[in-house]
C-alpha cells in the first residue's frame, strides 16, 4: 500500500460561526484529491489547516507521519520550506525581479537544483528572463507554479490555481501538476470550483453543511 502522507482526523474549525465539524481526510503518495463546495463553505480554510497555516480548533493533522501542530514553530517552518508546496489563486511573485530570479529564490531556500524542463512544460521558457511586471496574468501564474515545483514538494496544496486562467492554459497547468505527482510519487490537494477539473482527480470531496463527503 502506498504511504500515507496526510491524515487529518476530527477536524473542526470556526471563525464567527462554525465552518465545519469532525472532518476526516487522508492523502497517500501518488494521489490527487479535489475539494469542491460553495463559496464560504470553508474549503480554503481546510486546505490551510492541512498545509501548516491554521491550527484547527479540534482534531489532529498528521503530516508525513508526525503530528503537525505539536511541532515547534521552527519545525513547522521547515515543513513549509522543504516538504510542501502551496499554489494560490494569486501568485505573490516579486514584481521587481525576473521570472527566473523568483524561481531561483525558492530553489535556494529549499536547497533543490532547478529543473528547467518545467519551464518548457509550462510554456514559459521564453519569458524567464523578463520582469514579472512585463508578463501576462497567465504567465505570472505559471511562473508561480514553476516556483513551487522547483522545491520538489512531497505534497502540493493548490487553492483555485486555475481560477484566473483560460480553459486551454488551465488544462496545461493541471496536466503539469498531475504529471509531477506521478513522476515524483507526490500528492495533490486541490480546492476548486471547476467540477470538470475536480473529476480528473482520484478522489472528489464535497464540503457542504459543515460536513465533508466523498462524491
Amino acid at each position: 500500500m502506498t504511504s500515507l502522507l496526510l491524515d487529518a482526523q476530527g477536524i473542526s474549525h470556526s471563525f464567527d460561526t462554525q465552518l465545519f465539524s469532525n472532518l476526516n481526510l487522508s492523502l497517500r503518495a501518488g494521489e490527487c484529491s479535489a475539494i469542491v463546495g460553495r463559496s464560504g463553505s470553508g474549503k480554503s480554510t481546510l486546505l490551510h489547516i492541512c498545509s501548516t497555516f491554521i491550527k484547527p480548533d479540534e482534531g489532529s493533522v498528521s503530516l508525513f507521519g508526525d503530528d503537525l501542530y505539536s511541532r515547534s514553530d521552527d519545525a513547522i517552518e521547515a515543513v513549509r520550506r522543504y516538504e510542501i508546496g502551496i499554489i494560490f489563486q494569486f501568485h505573490y511573485l516579486f514584481k521587481g525581479m525576473t521570472a527566473m530570479e523568483n524561481v531561483e529564490i525558492a530553489a535556494m531556500l529549499s536547497g533543490e537544483p532547478i529543473d528547467e524542463k518545467i519551464f518548457k512544460k509550462l510554456e514559459i521558457a521564453d519569458v524567464m528572463g523578463q520582469k514579472i511586471g512585463e508578463l501576462s496574468g497567465g504567465q505570472q501564474q505559471r511562473v508561480s507554479i514553476a516556483r513551487v515545483l522547483s522545491k520538489k514538494p512531497r505534497i502540493i496544496f493548490a487553492d483555485e490555481p486555475t481560477g484566473n486562467l483560460d480553459n486551454e492554459t488551465a488544462g496545461l497547468v493541471m496536466d503539469v501538476l498531475f504529471d509531477y505527482v506521478r513522476e515524483h510519487d507526490a500528492a495533490l490537494m486541490l480546492v476548486t470550483h471547476d467540477m470538470q477539473l475536480a473529476a480528473r482527480c482520484d478522489h472528489l470531496y464535497r464540503l457542504e453543511a459543515k460536513m465533508l463527503e466523498e462524491v
